[in-house]
């Protein structure tokens, strides 16, 4: 039966990670700019590569490097795949502290290695800096990651990695200091092939987790308007239907609000297209500041846009637009601009969601030719 000895694990794991990081270097290439993260994910599997060179060649080039320089290869490249993590959440990159760490305990490795060796303290040293980034970086993925198989892939492997190096560190309470990293032990081979896995594990994880990104970005602006972030009039629509039917099932109502900036060509006309783009962001941005999570906001065409309000009776639509005016009107924004807004309310035998955009259409005109800057209702 072929037994693999410790060096050969390490250095097929190893290699399999540098596998991924020419993936991970070409899928930096391709996504776009606005995944983060991928340049650090893509150095540390093959800083972490070197490092399982230069372990599994000890004995065959100094010490120095097969140990000194291979551990700070291995917790710089873990490092970066935590750092990589903190920017690809959109987070402030912990580089001192985490830099701070490892230089302190390469230092701390290096005087037990070739000062006063020591394998066990070694081993100590470097299993609770690995347990410590192991599960920073598992809890960084549970609290700020969503809910996804790659997440949940990453933060178990990582987690895994973390119980395999307290295993390791439990056991070199016991290690005499003239020990070695390839001892041929079931429970020493049993560690090692555990962490140089859950390793691997972690590298393919961060890979899905881009992939994850990027089809959601791809989703996001199939369904929302690239100038002001509202969805689109067909992602509208369609959330439409859907709560419509839901009311229809469950016998509830729903409000639909359409809304229209006054007089929004004479913006355009007079002071330009680019100040005209800055009112409308400026606009969904108030609105949907008054929404509740459950409504959904939509530009429906060019000033014209639409909310939707689910389980909300015709008073409660009508305060909600009456907020939503007054706050346009007291915005003190150059320059100057007001909403009429229509709103109208499902009934219990609601044919579609035409029917009910024409009744908020048609509330609409009656507020504009009321002299904009109102509210009505319609019939």
């Amino acid at each position: 039966m072929l037994s693999l000895d410790p060096r050969t694990i390490y250095f097929l794991t190893g290699f399999m990670g540098a596998l991924m990081s020419v993936v991970l270097f070409f899928l930096r290439r391709s996504f776009p700019p606005t995944i983060k993260g991928l340049t650090e994910w893509t150095a540390a599997p093959a800083i972490i590569f070197v490092s399982t060179l230069l372990l599994s060649a000890r004995g065959a080039i100094p010490d120095f490097f097969s140990m000194t320089v291979a551990s700070l290869a291995l917790l710089s490249g873990m490092s970066l795949l935590y750092l990589g993590s903190q920017r690809f959440f959109g987070l402030p990159q912990s580089i001192r502290l985490w830099s701070s760490l490892v230089l302190a305990a390469v230092l701390v490795l290096a005087w037990y290695a070739h000062v006063e060796p020591h394998y066990g303290i070694r081993v100590l040293v470097a299993s609770s800096l690995i347990v410590i980034l192991s599960a920073s970086h598992a809890r960084l993925l549970l609290r700020h990651g969503t809910r996804s198989f790659a997440t949940s892939l990453t933060a178990a492997a990582l987690l895994i990695q973390a119980g395999a190096q307290a295993l390791r560190f439990v056991s070199a309470l016991d290690t005499p200091a003239d020990g070695t990293l390839f001892a041929l032990s079931p429970a020493q081979t049993a560690i090692i092939t555990t962490f140089t896995f859950s390793m691997l594990m972690v590298t393919i994880g961060v890979a899905l987790m881009a992939t994850d990104r990027l089809r959601y970005e791809f989703e996001h602006l199939a369904s929302h308007d690239s100038l002001t972030g509202a969805l689109t009039r067909r992602a509208l629509l369609e959330a439409c239907e859907q709560e419509l039917e839901r009311c229809q099932r469950k016998d509830h109502v729903m409000s639909m609000l359409m809304l229209d900036l006054d007089h929004f060509k004479t913006i355009n006309d007079i002071h330009g297209h680019l100040t005209g783009d800055r009112v409308l962001i400026d606009f969904v941005a108030r609105v949907t500041a008054l929404l509740r999570r459950p409504d959904r906001f939509g530009r429906f065409g060019g000033e014209e846009f639409v909310a939707l309000l689910p389980e909300t009776s015709l008073e409660e639509a009508r305060n909600v637009a009456e907020r939503i005016r007054a706050d346009v009107a007291s915005a003190g924004a150059q320059p100057w601009c007001t909403v009429s807004i229509g709103a109208a309310t499902s009934s219990a035998d609601e044919a579609s969601v035409d029917t009910l955009l024409a009744r908020a259409d048609a509330a609409l005109y009656q507020a504009k030719a009321a002299g904009r800057n109102c509210v009505k209702i319609g019939a």
